[in-house]
């Protein structure tokens, strides 16, 4: 799967998210040292002295990629190390790139990439480079393959409960690109949450294909379908194939749009963007290098969350206030546990909670 407030914290990381767009194509595929800010250096003695990252698309996408590269050069700024960039990598034969980063001195490589999962492992082996890749925790390998993961169905579900409190016509849309973990995640969030704001809320769902991700015609066509089908919210998860669901969103009349992973606030030309259920994957790369630092690298995962700031809704100028308390709530209700958000990484779990 190709690929972000709440706090003060969040809010500064959806300006450097602005900026780094604004930056276009001067941020990517490039190798850059971040100074200053340790926690840990070089001079206390830490393993780790320069991380690796490597995407399969730009990191320009207002989503995962983009998020992926803010996050690498956020926490080699706070932990004082060198770190080089590969965006663009492709997902084709990624053995290389991985390879050539890990001998390039690396002592962490993140393949920012579930579809890296098959080469990460190899790689760590053959140059003995701790390496960290996502939604595999049974590959797990002390000193060598650590996982990542996100709890992106809490974020969710407090999209579902703003969905709930915003939508005019009590019918909302989920839009998916493909049959992706995360999204069926994400999706069963989304229904519980605006379920348990309105009970009789009608709730419409489509997916572009396969593997639409990158499909920016087929997000726009199918969004304008579930449009036409009365929904005037709409979730839609889809990397490059957001693009078109915002474009179909932006083409119609009293509709939003709820994104996610990233932040699409400065290409908002139309404002429909109500939201997006932002992905930082900053704790989790903190995490590693900490792991890595401390030896103790691929004996657990590491989980975006609520609780560490990982997941979160962004809170825009468009959302009003008694939604926005809405969904202050229910994220104080999944903290405090007296909220339960259901598990749904297949397809076939969402449609069993949506027909329930």
């Amino acid at each position: 799967m190709a690929l972000r407030k709440l706090t003060t914290l969040l809010a500064v990381g959806v300006l450097a998210l602005g900026a780094a767009a604004c930056g276009g194509d001067d941020d990517n595929g490039s190798a850059s040292t971040a100074d200053g800010g340790a926690s840990t250096s070089a001079d206390s003695g830490a393993k780790v002295r320069k991380i690796a990252f490597a995407s399969p698309e730009k990191g320009n996408d207002y989503g995962w990629n983009q998020q992926g590269v803010l996050a690498a050069r956020r926490v080699a700024e706070e932990f004082g190390v060198e770190v080089e960039i590969a965006d663009g990598s492709g997902y084709d034969n990624v053995d290389p790139i991985l390879s050539q980063l890990a001998n390039a001195g690396a002592d962490l490589v993140i393949a920012h990439a579930s579809g890296y999962n098959a080469s990460a492992p190899d790689v760590a082996a053959r140059t003995q480079t701790p390496v960290i890749s996502w939604d595999n925790p049974e590959g797990l390998q002390p000193g060598l393959v650590g996982d990542a993961e996100t709890n992106s169905q809490e974020g969710a579900y407090l999209a579902g409960v703003l969905a709930a409190k915003v939508t005019r016509r009590g019918t909302v849309g989920i839009v998916t690109s493909a049959d992706d973990t995360n999204w069926n995640k994400m999706s069963g969030g989304f229904i519980a949450g605006a379920r348990a704001t309105d009970p009789r809320i009608k709730i419409l769902t489509a997916q572009i294909g396969q593997a639409g991700y990158a499909d920016t015609a087929g997000g726009r066509r199918v969004t304008d379908t579930v449009i036409a089908g009365g929904a005037d919210v709409i979730f839609g998860m889809g990397d490059g194939s957001s693009f078109g669901m915002l474009q179909a969103v932006e083409q119609a009349r009293n509709v939003w749009f709820i994104d996610v992973i990233g932040d699409k606030t400065p290409i908002d030309r139309k404002g429909v963007l109500l939201s997006s259920v932002l992905w930082d994957f900053t704790p989790a790369f903190r995490a590693a290098i900490e792991a890595v630092n401390d030896g103790t690298f691929g004996e657990e995962v590491f989980t975006l969350n609520l609780a560490n700031e990982g997941i979160s809704l962004l809170k825009t100028d468009k959302i009003p206030e008694d939604a926005w308390r809405a969904v202050e709530e229910a994220r104080a209700g999944i903290l405090d546990g007296s909220i339960e958000v259901p598990l749904t990484a297949r397809k076939g779990e969402v449609e069993a909670l949506l027909d329930s």
